[in-house]
């Protein structure tokens, strides 16, 4: 498990895609919370039940932070994909797991798991983790 300091360190590409994957699954979480309190309310105003308008705030504020994170991720993910060489079809998973709410992270653990983000991956294929034979 990631050390919440290890989260914002964004001194390599697989480092800041870690923390947008992360970012992306949150904000769906301010998005998500602010839906139902949005549409709750209006399904107790259709049964008669009198509700605050100001209920919409959540999707006000959530929505446009969620769209602004879920760009960043899609091009961190562009750029991270070159960096690190990822296939077509990691680039294709890691671009769709930004649609259903937190599958970012998700795909950022199975892309540990796999070997697909460098220092942060099991086997550490990055350049950080090498292994020296130098003499």
């Amino acid at each position: 498990m990631a050390v919440m300091g290890e989260i914002f360190d964004v001194s390599t590409a697989a480092k800041r895609f870690r923390l947008f994957a992360v970012a992306e699954a949150i904000t769906w979480v301010g998005l998500l919370i602010g839906m139902a309190f949005k549409w709750i309310p209006n399904i107790l105003d259709k049964l008669g039940v009198l509700t605050d308008p100001q209920w919409v705030l959540g999707v006000k504020i959530f929505g446009p932070v969620h769209g602004t994170v879920f760009i960043v991720y899609v091009l961190v993910t562009l750029v991270v994909s070159r960096e690190l060489e990822w296939s077509r079809r990691t680039l294709l998973l890691a671009l769709g797991a930004s649609i259903p709410p937190f599958a970012t992270v998700w795909f950022e653990r199975w892309a540990v798991r796999t070997d697909q983000l460098g220092e942060l991956s099991a086997n550490g294929r990055g350049a950080a983790a090498a292994p020296s034979n130098a003499s």
